[in-house]
């Protein structure tokens, strides 16, 4: 018989004792909300959110932050002067794709928008003009039917009432769910802007992280004027694709706003905290003077 033996011993009050003593400690450790709290994807740094301005800028290194079209809106337009364009209009499933639906359900809650552009008529310093937004938030700025669509009837707007337009390029590039009719949208959008064109009117883009696929190819390379903010990234396809494609190593930072700058696909790298005043003077400088004596 072992009576020595180590026994097992059951403690009746074990579980009570170790939910006393959890809820201690919950009431010990300091309740952090949620989102107080976001890291700069360039530096690296940890960031209080209050820190971060009406700018979305890093406050450590500068970074541009990527902004809604609403954040985008408050920054650029004469306050209370945007009104929206075709703000009804909804994404379909055109091709039948497998879960497309959900996909876009998802990207509705999360972006807070029913599609990846806003398009409006506003007032930047006083000057008339058309401007779209593209939001990154929204399937990565996909451009899908509904995406090309009112950018074209944002360009037909302007050529119809004799006004500049501004568009605020983000994409990865045409939507994959929609095939074809997605890769449409590229020369449906630059045929308008051909007309905006023969008109006689202006188009400036703006370049904001990131620009590529077939927006970069397409109306994003457009503009009469070319601005993008500090190093956006603005390409075709991605580096490894063209390395792997070209088996040649690209140098660094090839695809970045500084890059495209210095050889010419670029026309001025602006701040986000002075485009406003940037593209409130390039409004004014192209406006058409009233003719005096014409009906």
């Amino acid at each position: 018989m072992n009576l020595f033996g180590k026994k097992s011993y059951v403690s009746i009050d074990g579980g009570e004792r170790t939910k006393k003593s959890d809820k201690r400690r919950q009431k010990a450790e300091p309740s952090i909300p949620d989102g107080m709290w976001i890291k700069c994807n360039t530096c690296k740094a940890i960031i209080y959110k209050k820190e971060v301005t009406e700018y979305k800028l890093c406050p450590n290194c500068d970074a541009h932050f990527r902004m809604s079209p609403a954040e985008r809106i408050a920054v650029t337009c004469d306050e209370n002067t945007f009104e929206e364009l075709d703000a009804g209009m909804r994404p379909q499933n055109p091709m039948s794709y497998p879960e497309y639906d959900e996909v876009i359900k998802k990207a509705q809650k999360k972006a807070g928008i029913p599609e990846g552009v806003v398009t409006g008529r506003c007032r930047i310093h006083g000057q008339d003009t058309v401007m779209a937004i593209m939001d990154s938030h929204f399937m990565m700025g996909s451009m899908g039917s509904v995406v090309g669509e009112k950018v074209t009837r944002a360009v037909e707007y302007a050529t119809a009432h004799s006004l500049p337009i501004i568009i605020f390029t983000t994409s990865g590039g045409a939507r994959m769910q929609e095939g074809i009719i997605s890769l449409m949208q590229m020369a449906k959008v630059s045929e308008a802007l051909g007309r905006h064109d023969e008109a006689g009117l202006l188009y400036v883009t703006v370049l904001t992280d990131p620009t590529t696929g077939g927006v970069t190819a397409s109306f994003a390379m457009l503009g009469d004027i070319i601005l993008s903010e500090p190093k956006a990234l603005i390409g075709f396809a991605g580096q490894r694709v063209i390395q792997a494609t070209i088996h040649q190593q690209l140098p660094e930072g090839f695809q970045r706003a500084e890059f495209q700058l210095e050889h010419g696909f670029v026309d001025r790298i602006v701040h986000r905290e002075k485009l406003r005043d940037e593209l409130g003077k390039i409004l004014r400088l192209h406006s058409q003077p009233e003719r005096e004596g014409t009906e």
